[in-house]
């Protein structure tokens, strides 16, 4: 393996200086605020996940109190681990140098992986855990150390803390085993220990969501209605086919564990991952949920790849040339590598309306600290006793994670939102003197308060669409009960 370790220290470096130069621009994504914030009410679950991203919350804070390239280090940490298991994966199905060297090219080329690698989200854990299961279950098979099944279910424990997908890659590989020497792992008692193992570490989830009746189901069918209902089947494979290069070595993995002899050990492998791809497409799940998959079938390529140009070694460097040079041109549009002005030159937008139609992902890294700064300017031309007696009212989970993470700087109490997980952590003050409502619209503000004084409607123009536009009040004398208002809500949060 020594030899090896230059040329995978290479690809790491590189990977984790992109993120490093991008990590720090732009502002808070809406995501983000929304994980930072659970971590200040740890927890075995929350109302939109499991509790593993509220653990690493809890460190982001404790080693640098929240700030944007701390924060962010996380999920770059795991990017470069994933890296560095695709490669060694490689090395453990069979690979040479030429194939470690291509796995590590795939991951360096697939650009979706820098914007999963950015955002402190539970997708990067996610593909983790997923690459750790397979690397773990490869040298299982490689080494038939009953040690190692245990580590699988440490590791399926842990990815079912962090995010539920970890279901179908528990499923995928399942429904594997049944292939692998006839099934005989199921007459091995280790494999249902490591299972009990995972299942310990998941039941604190397990019961969480029963005492909280199940919120995992209304959010499921709240995003199958607002989302994935609309999804198209082709959409989910065309996302796929869109990135050429990468999908055509994404193929060449499925093709050398179902058809390689030096791979042929590992054709299960094949079949778990056959089973959880198409468990997400018949779901309609969301195209980046299998991304978790493909640092597996990049290894599997990349050993396929070198086993067919043996006699001509030298070739592989022109495929992994093939593979990373036409995606490069594409990495600033998943990293926030380039600063605002000089991305909107990058991706020939024109300001229209003092506007920039950004995408998303880096539309919602915008206009946060603002909103921050009006609502502390109103907060401090209050009088004292006012602010001993003042309500942060926010509409949805970006405003409310913004005043809650970036509030910290400005001494701003915590706000409340009926929004999520925001929801479950109450009302705040019902006997408030005043409140501040930030982005709720005139209607409901008004159905709450007999006086409301619009100070500001924010504009931004790299914001995205709904964070714009949106309303700043200041709300005296409630006409309802505050209790009784929050508590009718529940069938509504997750809107």
């Amino acid at each position: 393996m020594k030899k090896y370790f230059p040329i995978i220290l290479v690809f790491a470096v590189l990977k984790f200086i992109v993120h490093w130069i991008g990590n720090r621009n732009y502002g808070y994504h809406r995501d983000e605020l929304l994980h930072l914030s659970v971590s200040e009410h740890m927890d075995w679950g929350f109302m939109e996940f499991p509790p593993f991203i509220g653990f690493i919350g809890k460190l982001s804070y404790w080693f640098f109190d929240y700030d944007l390239l701390g924060v962010r280090l996380f999920p770059t940490l795991a990017g470069v681990a994933i890296l560095v298991l695709c490669c060694v994966m490689a090395k453990e199905l069979g690979g040479k140098f030429g194939a470690v060297f291509l796995a590590g090219i795939c991951i360096l080329a697939f650009v979706p992986f820098y914007r999963n690698h950015t955002l402190f989200q539970p997708v990067a854990f996610d593909q983790l855990f997923w690459a750790l299961g397979f690397y773990i279950l490869v040298r299982y098979i490689n080494s038939k150390n009953r040690n190692y099944l245990i580590l699988v279910g440490i590791t399926l424990g842990f990815g079912l803390l962090n995010k539920y997908t970890m279901l179908v890659w528990a499923f995928g590989v399942f429904v594997g085993l049944f292939f692998f020497e006839k099934s005989r792992l199921y007459r091995n008692k280790w494999l249902y220990i490591s299972g009990l193992v995972a299942l310990l570490l998941f039941i604190p989830n397990i019961i969480w969501q029963i005492n909280n009746d199940f919120p995992l189901v209304a959010h499921m069918q709240r995003l199958n209605e607002s989302q994935l209902e609309s999804i198209s089947p082709w959409e989910f494979i065309l996302d796929q086919v869109e990135m050429a290069p990468i999908f055509i070595m994404f193929i060449c993995g499925f093709i050398g564990l179902f058809f390689s002899k030096r791979l042929k050990n590992y054709k299960f492998i094949g079949i778990a991952c056959l089973v959880i791809f198409f468990t997400m497409w018949i779901t309609k799940a969301k195209t980046y949920y299998v991304f978790a998959l493909y640092p597996m079938l990049f290894s599997a390529g990349a050993v396929f790849i070198e086993q067919l140009l043996v006699k001509r070694k030298r070739l592989i460097y022109l495929v992994a040339g093939s593979i990373f040079l036409p995606m490069v041109f594409f990495i600033p549009e998943a990293a926030p590598i380039l600063p605002i002005e000089k991305y909107t030159d990058y991706m020939n937008l024109e300001e229209v309306d003092g506007r920039y139609e950004l995408t998303g992902d880096f539309a919602d890294m915008h206009g946060w600290e603002e909103q921050v700064k009006l609502v502390d300017s109103v907060y401090k031309s209050l009088t004292e006793d006012e602010r001993v007696n003042c309500v942060l009212w926010a509409e949805n989970y970006g405003e409310a994670g913004a005043l809650k993470i970036i509030g910290k700087r400005y001494g701003l109490p915590n706000p409340i939102s009926r929004h999520g997980s925001f929801w479950t952590w109450g009302y705040g003050n019902k006997n408030a003197e005043v409140w501040i409502s930030l982005g709720n619209e005139k209607a409901s503000v008004e159905y709450v308060f007999e006086d409301i004084e619009l100070v500001k409607m924010i504009t931004h123009k790299y914001a995205i669409d709904e964070e714009n536009n949106i309303p700043l009040y200041i709300c005296r004398n409630p006409k309802v009960d505050i209790e009784e208002w929050w508590s009718i809500y529940e069938p509504y949060i997750f809107d």
